[in-house]
């Protein structure tokens, strides 16, 4: 039970952290009808300026400040390069956001080196959240911080400790803090209804006085300062290294297609999904090759020498979220809650 628990808040955090990165991609493209492929590189970059930053000034001028610069950057590219191409083209633009990302990747290699940082999350992060202790006895219970010497066992008694990090519960309220906001200021505010209003009606929204580029640039400033509240908190909930952003690009670009091209609640949904089913796959040391001998199957000599037979769930997790993937494209093109076909 303790294993089903922790795993499942393990991968509600991850999915929940890639929302945070996919939230940002799939508020440009709805907004823009931009693909943004360097969108990771923003993310790389929030965690690069979160470790510098909190050198500097602390961890929560830090927390908010990395956004912003990362944002300001966003407002930088768009203003000055995105937009002079938006004319040519969906290929102009993922081409030049191709590009961005490899420019990134080098700067980040030049200023803070070709290896991964120590970005240490502040003390009261550090260490468990919480403990679940199963006791063979007592049974399952739940101990706040570390459990200690609850974890000894006595003679004769199973004692299994789980501890849950700080960092990861840190990631999920933070996580959900930003979906309210999100939501409150797309729906509620008078800006968020002037935003929703140049996607679908510029020339209206122009004519009344508002300057539709210049929100634009703002809904690409907001898309890249979400990835950059999600670098750093990425930053020190993992790893902070100039290969961070290779590692999570693709996934949230299988994450924006499987909940639906512009539908925030698709890559919430599709976040969660990912995150959850990857995390237990990860766990499960289980092969087809024993199922096959726990079905009562005799396999001659040939078939037992079979390494695909013999590929455990756990060595096959990585590419799970892919074959999600070509799963959604063939059977659902428009995602899981989209409305647009590709």
């Amino acid at each position: 039970m303790e294993f089903f628990l922790i795993s499942m808040l393990n991968g509600l955090s991850y999915g929940l952290l890639l929302f945070m990165l996919s939230s940002g991609l799939t508020l440009i493209f709805s907004m823009m009808g931009v693909l943004n492929f360097a969108h990771a590189s923003f993310y790389m970059l929030g965690a690069y300026f979160g470790y510098t930053l909190s050198g500097v000034f602390g961890f929560w001028p830090a927390l908010v400040l990395a956004p912003v610069l990362t944002g300001a950057a966003g407002a930088v590219f768009e203003s000055q390069v995105l937009r002079k191409v938006h004319k040519m083209g969906h290929v102009s633009e993922l081409l030049v956001t191709f590009g961005l990302s490899y420019i990134v990747l080098e700067l980040v290699q030049l200023i803070w080196g070709r290896v991964a940082v120590e970005f240490n999350p502040p003390v009261f992060l550090q260490g468990p959240m919480f403990t679940l202790i199963n006791h063979s006895q007592q049974g399952l219970s739940l101990v706040s911080g570390e459990a200690g010497a609850l974890c000894q066992a006595a003679e004769g008694v199973r004692v299994v400790c789980s501890p849950f990090p700080a960092t990861r519960g840190f990631v999920m309220l933070t996580a959900m803090l930003m979906v309210i906001s999100l939501w409150w200021v797309l729906t509620k505010t008078r800006a968020g209804l002037i935003i929703q209003a140049a996607l679908t009606h510029p020339q209206t929204v122009e004519t009344l006085g508002h300057n539709v580029p210049r929100i634009f640039m703002l809904v690409f400033a907001m898309g890249t300062g979400l990835a950059g509240l999600a670098g750093v908190i990425g930053g020190f909930t993992f790893i902070t290294e100039p290969a961070m952003a290779a590692t999570v690009g693709s996934v949230v670009f299988v994450v924006v297609v499987v909940g639906g091209m512009g539908s925030l609640s698709g890559a919430f949904l599709a976040s969660l999904l990912i995150g959850i089913v990857q995390t237990f796959a990860v766990a499960v040391d289980y092969s087809l090759m024993q199922l096959l001998a726990d079905a009562g199957l005799v396999l001659s000599a040939h078939w037992q020498d079979n390494t695909m037979l013999k590929l455990s769930v756990s060595q096959v997790a990585p590419i799970l979220p892919y074959l999600f993937l070509v799963l959604i494209l063939i059977f659902r093109p428009k995602g899981l809650l989209g409305t647009r076909e590709g």
